[in-house]
């Protein structure tokens, strides 16, 4: 009996410490994501989102198409986030080489989070904007133009509409499990999640 006792107890310990490694694991760029997220006026829940998504905290991922880090930034991005800002703050060096500089989690976050923030403005008094700007950030906004065109005279596509028209059937499902995961987030906080998703 003592020992069963003991198996179980081990287990338990096991448990709340694999628990309390992922807590650690998944929050501790929560810091740099909300500074970051604030400075390009987008949710920082929703760049948590999408980090989670893309590399689930792995700084060191590199996706199939070039993309570089926590939040999958390709180096055409950073090198518009260079000419665009100036990239007052990089050495030289790292402004020259865009993989060098999307390694770094904080600039990476950065330039992810500033490129999200262009999406976030244009699609702001949009209906279902966040599944604009995840769409745009995944696949390029002029897929999303041509996704979002309705004729003159007809309202703009709700979120799920636009949803349907995404034609790739990846971004159509990163952006699905992207707004799947920040709805989750919003919830556990106590937040209402935007009016679109409350019926869901």
């Amino acid at each position: 009996m003592k020992r069963v006792v003991i198996i179980l107890l081990t287990l338990i310990l096991l448990a709340a410490a694999a628990y309390l490694v992922d807590q650690y694991w998944i929050h501790r760029y929560d810091s740099l994501i909300a500074s970051e997220a604030s400075r390009h006026k987008v949710d920082p829940d929703l760049v948590w989102s999408i980090v989670y998504e893309e590399t689930y905290f792995s700084p060191w991922k590199r996706g199939d198409k070039g993309e570089i880090g926590l939040m999958q930034v390709t180096p055409t991005v950073a090198r518009e986030w260079v000419a665009e800002s100036g990239a007052p703050e990089v050495p030289p060096a790292n402004a020259a080489d865009p993989e060098k500089l999307l390694s770094q989690a904080e600039r990476n976050v950065q330039i992810g989070s500033w490129y999200l923030g262009k999406f976030g403005e244009q699609y702001k008094n949009t209906p279902g904007g966040e599944a604009r700007m995840l769409a745009a950030y995944n696949a390029g906004n002029s897929r999303v133009v041509e996704w979002a065109r309705v004729p003159e005279g007809v309202p703009p596509l709700n979120e799920q509409q636009f949803i349907e028209r995404i034609d790739i059937p990846s971004t159509r499902a990163y952006v699905t499990s992207i707004l799947r995961r920040y709805r989750e987030v919003k919830s556990a906080k106590g937040l209402a999640p935007p009016s679109e998703w409350r019926h869901e």
